[in-house]
């Protein structure tokens, strides 16, 4: 990979003439340090027609071959002496002391830390805050430390796109971004230098949009597990001695994930109803909305794609019922009372209209959900207009919640309504899991009603109430256009 690398993108006959000012037609950058994100960002900057110099502690420590052969080798101080116009300190920030010695050759120059912070802490100063206490005549810029040595080598088109660079000097700033922009990434201006402190913990955030979602996600399933374990195994074995509990590791894992997906599929257009309900009462768009309703509001796309791994998961569960060993054995009990009451053909209509019902709705519905999970990837959803992503994530959205509530209606039947339905007077979990998808579908449809959705639509396009805003808001336009 790296002999393919160290050819530039574009020959001098191709590059484009406006590609860069003249200054920095052929730059010079200086890499302090021989580690693995040194020996890809030489890479990539070679790949982009950047000549590069090395500087290490030992030179000849470094094996040959492990740089491209356009990277010159040097020890630090030789590296930071020649004409260059950045510095990429690729070293840990603890050894930043030991380039004292080279205050003087840095002066002037820009320094950019590419290193990331080592716990979640935004309160003391950053690394490239200390970095300028040590060289304060120097330029310091904080990028690239979002950037993996992945990406460097293989390119910005396969990875993400974008470096955020922080600093206080607006020259440093410049030549960076402009570094950037020639390797292909596309920089992002977080402001001063203050803002290293947040760019330095981004790489240690763990899935930061996800956590809440993959919270409640999981607790929403221990709760339909711990009620079907209680309702259909515990209860039944102690006050009837009727032993169940083979059917804790596949059946009521099966009977929990729909339940599960259905209440957070709900859980995704639940607050946009609440926000069209809370305007309507307000009587405006231009009051915030809370600040618990906003975050769940920006959580609904991580909400709808856990609610398609569970009901994903529940339909490869629901295929491999027929694979148990139980299931052979209840077939094999069935044909031999069948047998022995001398039953012929047994034909139960109901129940085969039942059956065909509840699955068929349940593989549209999951077909629906998979459309909207794959519309939810940023490589598709580009390619999409306001109005089809609008169409694809809330009309469509809509279809798979009632696909996905007359699943679990036709599965229930009308077992709801025999008291046998109740053992210890607890209702079954698809009872509980319907309800909060029946109350999203029938608040959705009292706003289509016209004159609930004409109030709304007048909100949304900047309508206020009275109370909100009492100056006149129809002007009336006399031919002549004077009002």
């Amino acid at each position: 990979m790296v002999e393919d690398m160290t050819t530039p993108l574009l020959s001098d006959s191709e590059a484009p003439a406006d590609a860069l000012p003249v200054g920095l037609t052929s730059p010079t950058v200086a890499i302090l340090g021989s580690g693995d994100f040194s020996r890809s960002l030489a890479v990539r900057l070679v790949a982009s027609g950047v000549q590069v110099v090395v500087g290490s502690r030992c030179v000849n420590r470094i094996p040959s071959g492990l740089f491209p052969e356009a990277v010159e080798l040097r020890n630090q101080e030789g590296a930071v002496s020649q004409e260059v116009c950045l510095v990429f300190m690729a070293l840990f920030p603890e050894h930043y002391c030991s380039l004292l010695g080279l205050q003087s050759a840095l002066a002037g120059k820009v320094l950019v830390d590419v290193s990331n912070g080592t716990e979640m802490n935004i309160h003391g100063p950053s690394n490239a805050e200390r970095l300028a206490d040590l060289f304060p005549d120097s330029l310091v810029v904080k990028g690239f430390n979002t950037v993996s040595t992945w990406e460097l080598q293989t390119g910005a088109h396969d990875g993400s796109r974008q470096v955020m660079i922080c600093s206080n000097s607006t020259e440093g700033k410049k030549k960076v971004v402009q570094l950037a922009r020639q390797m292909g990434f596309h920089p992002v201006d977080m402001g001063g230098l203050s803002a290293a402190r947040e760019i330095e913990v981004a790489p240690l955030r763990l899935f930061p949009s996800w956590s809440g979602p993959v919270v409640i996600t999981f607790l929403l399933f221990l709760f339909f597990y711990g009620y079907g374990f209680l309702r259909g195994i515990l209860l039944p074995f102690l006050a009837q001695g009727h032993n169940a509990f083979y059917r804790l590791a596949l059946d009521l894992v099966n009977e929990s994930l729909p339940a599960v997906a259905l209440v957070t599929l709900a859980l995704v257009y639940f607050p946009g109803l609440f926000a069209a309900w809370l305007q309507l009462w307000r009587g405006t768009k231009y009051r915030r909305f809370p600040s618990w309703l906003d975050n769940w509001l920006q959580r609904r796309k991580q909400l709808g794609l856990l609610s398609f791994l569970c009901a994903a998961l529940h339909g490869v569960y629901s295929l491999c019922l027929p694979l148990r060993r139980i299931t052979l054995l209840r077939l094999v009990n069935t044909a031999y009372k069948q047998v022995k009451a001398g039953t012929e053909e047994p034909w139960d209509e109901l129940g085969v209209w039942r059956s065909d019902l509840y699955i068929s709705c349940g593989v549209l519905g999951l077909g629906v959900l998979s459309l909207l999970a794959i519309t939810s990837l940023p490589t598709v959803g580009n390619t999409l207009n306001w109005r089809e992503f609008t169409f694809v994530q809330s009309g469509l959205g809509y279809i798979a919640l009632t696909l996905s509530i007359m699943h679990t209606l036709f599965f229930g039947w009308d077992f709801a309504f025999h008291i046998e339905a109740y053992s210890f007077y607890m209702p079954p979990s698809y009872l509980l899991a319907v309800v909060l998808p029946c109350i999203v579908l029938v608040s959705r449809c009292f706003l289509l009603l016209p004159c609930i959705f004409t109030r709304l639509t007048r909100i949304r396009r900047g309508w206020e109430s009275k109370r909100n805003c009492p100056v006149l808001q129809h002007h009336h336009v006399v031919p002549n256009g004077i009002p």
